[in-house]
């Protein structure tokens, strides 16, 4: 599941750039066919992700994991296909209101979610006694119950300049789409990837990297 969280929160990430420069340069109509043109990147790389969630158990074993955690990793992996879709058009969605000022939005939809989702996990984990397959039923629900109400509000005519309908104008240029997207993946992976690192090597450098970044992201914002 981190997986493709990862790989896909950093391709959906591109749009940051994009979206701000044409903020900047006061072409909104171009907002919405740059979230089609991720939707479209995104969604083929989640499929491309498939084989990954559907073998994980097999993976696992060659890895020389025991069998008992290997099947079980590989049941919930396969459960969590609909998130992995779900990640694919969420971050898209994210950076299209994230450019736009519209945090305050996103920020009411996840509340709201997040108290669903306590509920729900509650009643399928805890009183129907559904596990972690349950767990994973749950979080794909609630991540597709944000995705409806986001794009419902985008296509409510909320973004009246920045959303337009579909177009055909996001299957245009994806070739520089994916290279930016590629690198925007790669960059948020070694980000992870120093954070974990510090983790194994060392708690105090785990605890010392992170206050470090959390300080860095936050004159970043101010």
């Amino acid at each position: 599941e981190g997986l493709g969280f990862g790989l896909l929160l950093g391709m959906g990430s591109a749009l940051e750039t994009l979206c701000g420069q044409a903020v900047g340069a006061g072409q909104l109509h171009t907002l919405g066919v740059y979230m089609q043109r991720s939707w479209i990147i995104c969604l083929a790389t989640a499929v491309a992700l498939l084989p990954v969630y559907m073998f994980t158990d097999p993976i696992l074993r060659l890895l020389r994991q025991s069998p008992e955690i290997s099947a079980v990793a590989g049941r919930y992996a396969r459960w969590c296909v609909p998130q992995l879709l779900a990640y694919a058009v969420n971050f898209p969605m994210q950076k299209f209101y994230q450019a736009q000022s519209r945090v305050w939005v996103m920020t009411l939809i996840s509340g709201a979610a997040v108290g669903l989702h306590a509920l729900l996990n509650w009643v399928v984990v805890a009183r129907l006694g559904r596990g972690l397959l349950g767990a994973a039923m749950v979080g794909n629900a609630s991540w597709w119950l944000i995705n409806a109400a986001q794009f419902l509000y985008v296509v409510g005519g909320s973004f009246p300049e920045a959303w337009t309908g579909f177009s055909r104008k996001a299957f245009a240029s994806l070739g520089g789409f994916v290279r930016l997207s590629l690198a925007s993946a790669v960059m948020l992976w070694f980000v992870f990837s120093c954070f974990f690192l510090a983790v194994f090597l060392h708690r105090r450098s785990a605890l010392v990297f992170s206050s470090e970044w959390d300080g860095s992201d936050f004159c970043a914002a101010a």
